[in-house]
C-alpha cells in the first residue's frame, strides 16, 4: 500500500468523501463515488457497500463485481461473510475467503477469482447497519492501517446513509432481534419478580452528531482537556473513604488509572484525529477496535480489564461531548429494564417508577445499597451479569427472571409468547392475592398471625393499605440517610417519621435505628482511621457506629420521639450483641426524654424498646436481656451469614446456605424457647419469612409474627389459611430433636401432603 499511515490514508478519502458528501448528487450516485474512492485511495480491486433494508443486507454499491448484481444480490443476517460481519458487528480480515466456514458463494457477483477479502460493519447507534468490504485477487491478509482506514470510512458512511434515508430506521434501532439473535444470561438472582422491556442504559452511549472535523488542533484540544477532567474524577475517585487501601476496589480503581493515563490510548486517539475525525468521533473509533479485539481474548481477566477500558471510554465521551446526565434526567419512553454496571440507591430513586420495569447490573450483590431500596420498590434485580455491555445493545427487548436470576437478549417470538403467559398467570395470582387484603391471617386451628411490612421510604406507605397489613415491623430509618448527600438534618428526619405514623393510624410502626457503615458507607461519615474493613458486615456498623457517634443517634432519638408525640413509639436497636449495647442505646433515648420534658414538648404515650437477632451471641444473653425488651425481631438475612460464615454477597457462597437447614431452625427454636417465660413478642424481620416454606417452618416454631416485602403479604395469608399451626409446630418439634437428612424435602411433602401449596 502506497499510503505509510491509517490516519495519511483516511485522511485522504475522508477529503474525497467530505465533498462527495456535500454534492447535490442522489444517494445512489454518492455510494457509486464513495467505492470508487475507497477502491483508488486503497488501491483495492473490489470494494462493496451492503446496506441492511428489511433485515436483509443488499449490495447497494460495488466497484469490480458485476454491477448486474447490485440490488439483486442479498443476503440475511449471519449468512455468508458479509452477513456474519453485520451479525457479529465485527471485522473480517481473510487471506482467502473460501477458506472461512461461513463463506457463501453467489455467482451472480463474479467474485470467484478474488481471494482474499476484508470488511467491517457500518454502525450506527451501536447496531450495524451495513457492510464495507474490499477485495483483492491476491492472497493476503491486510495491513492493520487499511482496516484502521476502512473502520473510519465506515463512520462516515453510517452518517451519509442514515441522512439519505438509505436504511430503515426500525432495522437500526429496533428490538435488534434479527442482529444478534436470542441470548440467555445467567446471573445472580437479587430482587425476585419477572419482568420486560427494551434495555436503557442508565449511563447512554452518547450519539455522535458530527464526524468529520472542521478544525483538526480545536478538536485535539478538545480531547487534551477531556482527558485532564476525566483522570481528575479517576484520582478523586480513588482519594474517597468509601474504596480505602488494599482489596478489589483498589485494584479496580488502579486498572482504571492506568487505562486513564495510558499514552498509547491517546496517541490512537491522536492519530484518529489527524486522519479529519472529531473528537468524539475518534474516541468511537478507537472504541470500535478495542470491542474487536475483547471478542477475541479468552482470558476472562484480561477481558475484564479491556472492559474497564470501554467503561473510560464512554466517560472520556460523555466528557467531551458535554452529555453527562444519566438516562434518568433523559426520562423513559416506554417500559425499560435498566443496564448498569453498579448503581446507587439515589440514582435508583431517580427513574420513574411507573416505566422502571427491572434492573440488571454486571456486578451488585445481595446487600448492595440499591438491592435493599429496589426490593422495597417492587423493582426485580439481577445481577454478576459479566461482560453486560458487550452483550446488550441499546433497545434490546429484555426478559428479566429475577427469580431465577436468568436474562432472555431479544427473545425469539415464541419466547416472548412463553414469558407472556408466565406473566400473566403471575398477574392472576397477585389479583388473587390482592383479593386477600381485607382477610385476617388465621389458621385452621383459629390462631391469629401478624403480618406486617417492612419500608423505608415515604413511597412505601400506600403499601400497608393495599396489602392490609398489620403493621410496619421494620421501617429501616436508614434509607432517609443514604439517599441524602448530607446527613439529614433533625426536623427533616422528624418530619418522615411522623408522616410513616400518621399513615398507619392505629396500626404499629417498628423503627429500627440507622444500620449504617460497614458495608453501608456514607460519604459524610468517615472513619477516624484509614483502615480497610475486610469484612464490613461485621465491622463498624449499625448500633456500634451510632454509640461511638453518639450525636448521629441522640439526633433520630429526638426525632423519633418528637414525632411520635401523643402514641406509642416503638424503637428497635440493630446488631445488639452484649446487654450493654442496649443499655447505653436506651440511656440516649431517655436522656431525650428527659430533655424534651424539661422543653414542654408533647411526649410519647409510650416507648417500647427492642432489639436485633443478628448476631449469634446474643442467644447467651437472652435470659439477661429479655426481662429488659418489649419485643425482638430476628433478622434472618444477617443471622444467616453470621451462623455459616458465608457472605450472602459471594458469588460462590451466597446459595451455600439454606433458610430451612437444622442449623437455623434449631437457632431459632432456642430463641423461642429462651424468651417464652418472659411474654416478649418475637418477630421475623428478615428475607425468610416471605417465602411460602420457610414461612411454614417459622409457623412451626411458634413464631405468628413476620415482616414481610409487600408483595409477599397476599401469599403468607393465603399460607396461613391453610395451616394448622398445632400440626406443623408438633411435626417442627420432631425435626429439631431428630432432623431428617434433608429438612427442605420433609418440609415440602408435609406441605404437599396438606395440600398447601409452597415456593
Amino acid at each position: 500500500m502506497a499510503l505509510q499511515t491509517a490516519a495519511a490514508a483516511a485522511r485522504a478519502i475522508l477529503t474525497s468523501l467530505h465533498e462527495i458528501m456535500a454534492s447535490r448528487s442522489g444517494a445512489q450516485a454518492k455510494l457509486n463515488q464513495v467505492v470508487d474512492v475507497i477502491g483508488e485511495k486503497l488501491d483495492s480491486e473490489v470494494c462493496s457497500i451492503y446496506l441492511l433494508r428489511e433485515g436483509m443486507l443488499e449490495l447497494f454499491a460495488t466497484r469490480g463485481l458485476n454491477q448486474q448484481a447490485v440490488h439483486v444480490t442479498r443476503l440475511a443476517v449471519g449468512e455468508g461473510l458479509v452477513g456474519t460481519i453485520a451479525s457479529n458487528n465485527e471485522t473480517l480480515n481473510l487471506a482467502e475467503a473460501a477458506a472461512h466456514p461461513d463463506f457463501a458463494f453467489r455467482p451472480e457477483t463474479g467474485e470467484e477469482r478474488f481471494h482474499s477479502f476484508a470488511g467491517v460493519p457500518i454502525v450506527r447507534r451501536e447496531r450495524s447497519v451495513g457492510v464495507v468490504a474490499v477485495q483483492h485477487v491476491e492472497r493476503r491478509r491486510y495491513e492493520e492501517v487499511e482496516i484502521e482506514a476502512l473502520q473510519t470510512v465506515a463512520m462516515v458512511l453510517s452518517e451519509l446513509i442514515a441522512n439519505a434515508g438509505l436504511i430503515d430506521e426500525d432495522d437500526s434501532l429496533g428490538s435488534g432481534m434479527h442482529m444478534t439473535g436470542p441470548e440467555r444470561l445467567q446471573g445472580m438472582s437479587l430482587v425476585k419478580g419477572i419482568a420486560s422491556g427494551t434495555a436503557v442504559f442508565h449511563q447512554p452511549r452518547v450519539t455522535i452528531e458530527q464526524i468529520v472535523a472542521e478544525d483538526i488542533e480545536a478538536e485535539r484540544q478538545r480531547v487534551y482537556l477531556a482527558f485532564d477532567k476525566m483522570r481528575e474524577q479517576i484520582d478523586r475517585m480513588a482519594s474517597q473513604a468509601e474504596f480505602g487501601v488494599g482489596g478489589e476496589h483498589e485494584e479496580v480503581l488502579l486498572t482504571y488509572k492506568m487505562f486513564a493515563y495510558d499514552e498509547g490510548w491517546g496517541r490512537r486517539i491522536n492519530e484518529a484525529i489527524d486522519s479529519g475525525l472529531t473528537a468524539e468521533a475518534a474516541i468511537e473509533r478507537v472504541q470500535q477496535h478495542t470491542r474487536m479485539r475483547m471478542r477475541q481474548i479468552d482470558d476472562p481477566l484480561l477481558a475484564d480489564r479491556m472492559h474497564d477500558l470501554e467503561d473510560l471510554s464512554n466517560r472520556l465521551l460523555r466528557i467531551v461531548s458535554g452529555q453527562l446526565g444519566t438516562a434518568a434526567s433523559l426520562g423513559l419512553k416506554g417500559d425499560a429494564i435498566l443496564v448498569a454496571r453498579n448503581l446507587g440507591p439515589a440514582e435508583l430513586l431517580e427513574y420513574d417508577r411507573r416505566r422502571l420495569k427491572g434492573v440488571i447490573l454486571e456486578e451488585g450483590s445481595l446487600t448492595a445499597h440499591v438491592v435493599i431500596v429496589a426490593r422495597a420498590m417492587g423493582i426485580p434485580v439481577v445481577g454478576r451479569l459479566r461482560g453486560l455491555r458487550g452483550k446488550v445493545r441499546e433497545g434490546d427487548l429484555l426478559l428479566l427472571d429475577g427469580t431465577q436470576g436468568v436474562l432472555d437478549v431479544r427473545p425469539t417470538p415464541s419466547m416472548v409468547e412463553t414469558f407472556e403467559t408466565r406473566f400473566a398467570k403471575n398477574r392472576e395470582r397477585q389479583a388473587h392475592y390482592a383479593t386477600m387484603r381485607d382477610t385476617q391471617p388465621v389458621s385452621r386451628d383459629g390462631k391469629r398471625v401478624a403480618v406486617m411490612i417492612n419500608a423505608g421510604l415515604r413511597d412505601d406507605l400506600p403499601m400497608l393499605n393495599l396489602t392490609g397489613a398489620d403493621g410496619i415491623g421494620l421501617f429501616r430509618t436508614e434509607f432517609q440517610f443514604l439517599v441524602s448527600a448530607t446527613l439529614p438534618a433533625r426536623e427533616r428526619q422528624t418530619r418522615l417519621y411522623r408522616d410513616v405514623l400518621d399513615m398507619a393510624g392505629d396500626r404499629p410502626v417498628v423503627f429500627r435505628t440507622v444500620d449504617i457503615g460497614g458495608d453501608k458507607t456514607l460519604p459524610y461519615l468517615r472513619h477516624d482511621d484509614d483502615h480497610l474493613e475486610e469484612n464490613p458486615a461485621m465491622g463498624w456498623r449499625a448500633l456500634r457506629v451510632a454509640l461511638e457517634r453518639d450525636g448521629l443517634l441522640k439526633v433520630q432519638a429526638r426525632a423519633l420521639i418528637e414525632a411520635a408525640g401523643g402514641r406509642t413509639l416503638n424503637v428497635m436497636f440493630p446488631m445488639v450483641t452484649e446487654p450493654w449495647e442496649f443499655d447505653a442505646a436506651k440511656a440516649v433515648f431517655e436522656s431525650q426524654v428527659a430533655f424534651l420534658k424539661k422543653q414542654k414538648k408533647l411526649l410519647p404515650e409510650a416507648i417500647r424498646y427492642g432489639a436485633m437477632v443478628e448476631v449469634p451471641a446474643i442467644a447467651e444473653w437472652l435470659d439477661v436481656l429479655a426481662p429488659k425488651l418489649s419485643f425482638l425481631s430476628i433478622g434472618t438475612n444477617d443471622l444467616t451469614q453470621f451462623l455459616f460464615a458465608a457472605d450472602r454477597g459471594h458469588p460462590k457462597l451466597a446459595e451455600r446456605y439454606d433458610w430451612v437447614s437444622p442449623a437455623i431452625l434449631r437457632f431459632l427454636h432456642r430463641v423461642v424457647t429462651a424468651v417464652a417465660p418472659f411474654g416478649t413478642d418475637i418477630t421475623v424481620c428478615g428475607e425468610m419469612g416471605g417465602r411460602r416454606l420457610e414461612a411454614l417452618a417459622l409457623l412451626g416454631l411458634g413464631i405468628t409474627r413476620l415482616s414481610i416485602t409487600p408483595a409477599s403479604v397476599g401469599p403468607i395469608k393465603e399460607l396461613v389459611s391453610k395451616v394448622d399451626l398445632g400440626e406443623i409446630r408438633a411435626a417442627m418439634d420432631g425435626w429439631v430433636k431428630n432432623p431428617p437428612p434433608n429438612m427442605r424435602a420433609a418440609l415440602t411433602e408435609w406441605a404437599a401432603y396438606h395440600c398447601i401449596e409452597c415456593d
